[in-house]
């Protein structure tokens, strides 16, 4: 999928665990790991704005965009 969750990135910056940021968000650590892995297939906006409130950060720092690559046939 060509969308990156960088979760784990904010998640060393602010020194935080999984379970803490599952816990202050409002879901549980297993859906968390589900986004936080890349395994979702979306996500409520209540929930990512949500993390950015709590990681203090915006959108585009949680997700990004990469061009999947091109195969030759």
């Amino acid at each position: 999928m060509p969308i990156t969750v960088d979760i784990d990135v904010m998640l060393a910056r602010r020194k935080m665990s999984v379970g803490e940021l599952a816990d202050r968000v409002g879901i549980t650590p297993a859906n968390l790991a589900v986004l936080k892995n890349g395994r979702a297939r979306a996500v409520r906006f209540a929930t990512l704005a949500a993390l950015c409130e709590v990681l203090e950060c915006q959108p585009g720092d949680l997700l990004r965009w990469e061009a999947e690559p091109v195969t030759g046939g």
